[in-house]
């Protein structure tokens, strides 16, 4: 299955350079249940970033060293596991989880997460994640990721005001929003198709899905579906 890849950024100059190598990055969608409708957590870019600026997206960021170290309040499920390290080793695919658990405390200030004595500071409980999504970014872009989307319910957040919503240099501005808000929101491509994704899973979340996985190949753009 193909799709349009309009441009919504910045382009690598043809002939220039090779296409940058995609480097790990993950997210999160935290999903708030307790207002009618289901909400996901959105915030705008800053507008003098040079990756997608003012667009709108979910938290989250490049892989850091320290993301292999972290402790955590309890480990990544089976089955979210074997499906991540389909394109990563186990080490790498928790390393992926913890990334998007810190880019959200850092950027939106909420943590997933729960501590365990004599800790108290809250640790990431990479237990209440599920595994949604990948998409590695095309390769006329100058700035490449290869990005794994999470998604977890709110509740599982150590932060108790989900309203008082602080935004950070990366986000200045948050929002939780239904999907039918967001999409009348400046997205780029790839949240409007993961965002077409969370749609399924919040109808019919017992439902086992494949993992779609959006991605260039000999040229073309492409989604693929991880089998589970």
């Amino acid at each position: 299955m193909t799709y349009d890849p309009t441009i919504d950024g910045p382009v690598r100059a043809p002939g220039k350079s090779r296409a940058p190598r995609p480097k790990d990055a993950a997210t999160l969608i935290l999903v708030r249940r307790d207002r009618g409708r289901p909400e996901v957590l959105m915030g705008q870019r800053h507008h003098g970033h040079a990756f997608m600026p003012n667009k709108f997206v979910f938290p989250g960021g490049r892989v850091d060293r320290s993301d292999f170290r972290t402790p955590a309040a309890a480990e990544l499920r089976p089955e979210v596991l074997t499906r991540l390290s389909l394109g990563a080793s186990p080490a790498r695919a928790r390393a992926l989880a913890i990334a998007a658990i810190r880019e959200t405390q850092e950027e939106a200030g909420l943590t997933l997460g729960r501590p365990i004595p004599p800790d108290t500071r809250p640790l990431p409980a990479l237990d209440v994640l599920d595994y949604i999504a990948r998409a590695i970014t095309p390769p006329y872009r100058p700035k490449r990721f290869d990005a794994r989307f999470f998604m977890a319910d709110a509740h599982n957040l150590a932060d108790a005001d989900l309203d008082s919503l602080v935004g950070s240099a990366e986000l200045p501005i948050l929002r939780w929003v239904t999907t039918f808000e967001a999409r009348e929101l400046d997205l780029p491509n790839i949240t409007k198709l993961v965002i077409t994704e969370i749609e399924a899973r919040l109808i019919d979340p017992q439902s086992p899905r494949p993992i779609p996985f959006t991605r260039f190949r000999h040229g073309k753009p492409l989604i693929e579906h991880i089998a589970i």
